[in-house]
C-alpha cells in the first residue's frame, strides 16, 4: 500500500556495500519470495532486513529512494521494489529473476486454490470456512484503512481529499481511475511551483533512445501475447475481456490491491457478472493467506471467469485465465521498472511529482474507506437495496438481514487484529475456525 515506506525509516543504515554473484542473489530472491506474507508493508519491511541489514546489498538511501520510485508508479510497489532492486545488482536478468521469484511462489499456490475453489467452492464446509474467512478480512480492511490514513493524513487538505474521494466512488460511482488521475493531477499542480532542489551532480543523463528502445521492447512484449489472445479467441471471449481489463488495471492501479479491489469489483461482479461479491471477498481472504503480492487476487478472478465463461475444458481454460491475468498484470511492471529506474536520482529530486503522489495517497485513503463499506455491506448483511437521487446512486443494506454470525466473527477478528495484535495469517485461521466450531454446533 502506498505510504509503505514509512516501515523502513529510522532502521539502522548499512555503512558499507557489498556485491552479490547472481547465483547468490537468486537464492535470496527465492527465500523473499516465499516468505513475503502481510502484505507490501511486511514486504518491504522483510527486503529492507535482508536486503539492507542483513546482506548490506544497499545502503538505506539507495533502497529509499527505489522504494519512493516504487510508489509512484501504478502497480505492487513491493513486487516492483525487488525487481529494482534485481536490476541494480545485476541489470535486466537480475530484475526479472527478483521479480518473477517474488511472484510465482504466491502464483502457483493461488491457481491451485482457485481450481479448487471453482469445482469445490459450493462444498458447505467450505463455505462456512470462507465466511470465517470473510469475516478476517473485513478487520484486515479496516486496520489497513486506519494504518494508511495515520500515515497520509495530516493536514486538512489531505482529509479533504480523502473525504471528496470517498464521496465520489461511493455515493455518485465515479470509476476508481478517474480518482486517481484527478487526485494526481490536482497534487502535480499543488507542488510544482515549490522550489526545485536540482539533480545530483553526480547522476550522469540517461539517453533518450535508450529508453524509448526499452519501452518499445517491453511494451511489445507485453500487448503482443494479449492479441494474439483477442486473435485466436475473439473479441468477445472472455480471456479477451481479461486481458483488455487487467491491462486497463496495470496503469491505474495506484493504492496497491486494497485499493484497486472496489472498482475490480465493480467490473467483474456488476459489468461483466463473472463473480458474486461474495466470492470477491473469498478471493481476497486467499491473497491475504498466501504469499506473494497482494494483487494476486486478480489471478483468482481471472481463473474463476475464464473456467465458467471459456467453454471447453474448464480446467484448460482457468489455466488460459489466470495466465493472461498474471501477464497483464505484471509485464507492465517490468516496462515500467526497467524504463524509469536510470531516472530514480533525477525523479525523487522532482517536488511536484511528490506532492502528486501525496495527494494520491489521501485519496487511497478515501477508495479504501469506499471498500471498507462495500466489504461491511456484503459480509454482515445478506440483501441490499439501492437508493437514487439524481447522479446520487449508492447501496444500502436490509437492516433485517444482518447476519448475526458474521458479525461475531468480524468481532473476532477485530479483537485478534487490534487488540491482541495477532498476525494475518493467525487471523485469518483463528476466525475461520471459529465458524467451522459454530457450524459443528448447529449455530450457522
Amino acid at each position: 500500500m502506498r505510504g509503505s515506506g514509512d516501515t523502513v525509516r529510522g532502521m539502522q543504515t548499512a555503512t558499507e556495500v557489498s556485491h552479490p554473484s547472481l547465483a547468490q542473489a537468486t537464492r535470496t530472491w527465492a527465500k523473499i519470495g516465499l516468505l513475503s506474507f502481510g502484505g507490501p508493508a511486511g514486504q518491504i519491511a522483510l527486503m529492507h532486513r535482508i536486503l539492507v541489514d542483513e546482506k548490506r546489498w544497499l545502503d538505506e538511501r539507495q533502497f529509499l529512494g527505489g522504494l519512493n520510485f516504487c510508489m509512484l508508479l501504478p502497480g505492487p510497489e513491493a513486487m516492483q521494489l525487488a525487481t529494482y532492486v534485481g536490476w541494480r545488482l545485476h541489470g535486466v536478468t537480475g530484475g526479472l529473476i527478483a521479480g518473477l521469484l517474488f511472484v510465482l511462489p504466491g502464483a502457483l499456490i493461488m491457481l491451485v486454490l482457485a481450481l479448487a475453489y471453482a469445482k469445490f467452492g459450493s462444498v458447505p464446509v467450505a463455505e462456512v470456512v470462507f465466511l470465517g474467512i470473510k469475516a478476517a478480512v473485513l478487520a484486515i480492511v479496516v486496520e489497513a484503512l486506519l494504518r494508511v490514513a495515520r500515515k497520509a493524513l495530516h493536514q486538512p487538505l489531505d482529509w479533504a481529499v480523502a473525504a471528496a474521494a470517498f464521496v465520489a466512488i461511493f455515493f455518485f460511482r465515479v470509476p476508481f481511475p478517474l480518482v486517481v488521475i484527478a487526485a494526481g493531477l490536482a497534487g502535480y499542480m499543488r507542488g510544482r511551483d515549490a522550489p526545485h532542489p536540482g539533480c545530483p551532480a553526480a547522476v550522469a543523463p540517461v539517453p533518450l533512445s535508450a529508453t524509448a528502445s526499452t519501452v518499445a521492447i517491453w511494451t511489445a512484449i507485453w500487448v503482443l501475447p494479449l492479441l494474439a489472445i483477442a486473435a485466436v479467441f475473439g473479441p468477445g471471449h472472455v480471456l479477451t475481456e481479461l486481458a483488455w481489463l487487467y491491462s486497463k488495471l496495470a496503469m491505474v492501479t495506484f493504492g496497491g490491491a486494497y485499493a484497486v479491489l472496489a472498482y475490480l469489483a465493480q467490473a467483474v461482479v456488476e459489468t461483466y457478472a463473472w463473480l458474486t461479491p461474495g466470492e470477491m471477498l473469498d478471493a481476497l481472504g486467499l491473497a491475504e493467506t498466501t504469499p506473494g503480492p497482494l494483487i494476486l487476487v486478480t489471478e483468482f478472478v481471472g481463473t474463476l471467469a475464464a473456467w465458467r465463461h471459456g467453454g471447453g475444458n474448464p480446467v484448460v481454460m482457468g489455466v488460459l485465465g489466470a495466465l493472461v491475468t498474471l501477464w497483464a498484470t505484471f509485464v507492465p511492471c517490468f516496462l515500467w521498472i526497467f524504463a524509469g529506474a536510470p531516472y530514480i536520482e533525477r525523479l525523487n529530486a522532482i517536488p511536484a511529482l511528490r506532492a502528486a503522489l501525496s495527494t494520491i495517497t489521501s485519496a487511497v485513503v478515501g477508495v479504501i474507506l469506499n471498500l471498507s463499506v462495500w466489504f461491511a455491506l456484503h459480509v454482515l448483511f445478506s440483501q441490499h437495496g439501492r437508493w437514487t437521487w439524481g447522479p446520487i446512486d449508492f447501496d444500502v443494506p436490509q437492516w433485517t438481514s444482518l447476519r448475526v454470525d458474521a458479525a461475531v466473527l468480524a468481532v473476532l477478528g477485530a479483537v485478534l487484529l487490534f487488540a491482541l495484535h495477532r498476525s494475518v495469517l493467525t487471523t485469518l485461521a483463528a476466525t475461520a475456525a471459529a465458524a467451522v466450531a459454530l457450524h459443528a454446533a448447529g449455530l450457522i
